[in-house]
């Protein structure tokens, strides 16, 4: 049997929900969304953030082994996180005194949907 996945025309991004950038204009509401993630995306310090709680083992990471890797005071790295975590990138929880973040991969495969090109073969399938 064949491992081959069936792609549906005329639908493209993340499961088929999402029209993808290149082949349909964004609507306006749409826009304001996108917008708020790209510009969370937008400073480095918060694109360094994603990058550490991604790719963390075990898919979560406590602020207390975010915070020593920047030069900037702990306040300011909550607000950082606060910004991904309103544009729906992150999330977290409390545990006793410190607070334990992860990525919301929905956001990400949202993203990875809308600006993949028509036609062309996911990460996976190439590999495949």
């Amino acid at each position: 049997m064949s491992k081959q996945e069936l792609v549906v025309l005329g639908q493209s991004g993340v499961d088929g929900c999402c029209p993808g950038l290149l082949t349909t204009p964004l609507g306006e509401e749409q826009a304001v969304e996108l917008a708020k993630v790209f510009k969370a995306l937008g400073d480095p310090v918060r694109l360094r953030l994603l990058s550490m709680i991604a790719s963390r083992e075990g898919g979560e990471i406590c602020v207390c082994d975010l915070t020593p890797a920047f030069d900037l005071s702990q306040p300011t790295i909550s607000h950082h996180l606060k910004l991904l975590r309103q544009a729906g990138l992150i999330e977290c929880e409390r545990r006793g005194t410190w607070v334990y973040y992860w990525l919301l991969p929905e956001t990400t495969d949202k993203l990875a949907g809308l600006l993949t090109r028509p036609g062309q073969p996911s990460d996976t399938e190439a590999s495949s």
